[in-house]
């Protein structure tokens, strides 16, 4: 098994934290210095940092409504990271990410195979926003949001967006760009005044209190396996 999953499995990290893990040189396999495509088995001594791999405990998915300030990292020597915020008793980490000035729904979990699920999905599953800008939203701006965008020398996929007031829109994105949504506002000379993501795929913040985070529901993961063709643990 590649090492990357092999960590991935334990539920110490995802697959792409793992294969920076090995890049920098702190994972061994056997006393060997591990390098990417290195292979692992059971039985094997794994250490990152010195430390043996614990033994994968219970699997864990949560929804947390993220606030402003709080960085989506698992490097726990970055103050604020979304880690310590939660200090959930396993070692989770984020499904993709959530700008620092960006609040609302994140996933968390200790299942590297999903996070792998989730981010290979991009330009397939949805994620909603609401979205308030400084000056009023037009129906060009509207328009132009919709059809694509040129940001980061590429065009945004098409995307539905509709006002909900004055100078606040929905805008729902099947794709994941960093900071895709401010760089999208910018094109048009809006500057983003609050972005709250409400809805991955079938998982919705509904009136979850801001900092928050709660275990998903059974039909939750039933639905959202159903959505990736996997079966949550």
């Amino acid at each position: 098994m590649r090492i990357n999953k092999f960590i991935s499995e334990t539920g110490y990290c995802s697959r792409r934290e793992a294969d920076k893990l090995v890049d920098s040189g702190k994972v061994t396999i056997n006393g060997v210095v591990a390098v990417l495509g290195s292979q692992a088995e059971e039985g094997d001594e794994v250490l990152v940092d010195g430390k043996p791999l614990r033994a994968k405990g219970n699997t864990v998915y949560i929804a947390l409504n993220k606030p402003v300030g709080i960085t989506s990292t698992t490097e726990q020597h970055i103050e604020g990271n979304i880690v310590d915020f939660v200090g959930h008793k396993e070692r989770i980490f984020p499904i993709g990410r959530l700008d620092k000035d960006s609040e609302g729904l994140i996933l968390m979990t200790n299942d590297g195979d999903i996070v792998n699920k989730i981010l290979r999905a991009e330009g397939k599953h949805e994620k909603e926003y609401i979205v308030t800008v400084n000056r009023p939203v037009t129906e060009s701006f509207l328009r132009g949001m919709a059809s694509g965008v040129k940001i980061l020398g590429e065009r945004t996929l098409p995307c539905t967006v509709t006002r909900i007031s004055d100078k606040t829109f929905r805008i729902i994105l099947t794709e994941g760009k960093n900071r895709q949504i401010r760089r999208m506002c910018s094109a048009f000379g809006y500057e983003v005044r609050k972005l709250k993501r409400i809805r991955i795929m079938n998982i919705h913040l509904g009136s979850q209190a801001i900092g928050t985070w709660r275990e998903l529901s059974e039909q939750e993961k039933s639905e959202l396996g159903n959505l990736l063709n996997y079966k949550l643990l």
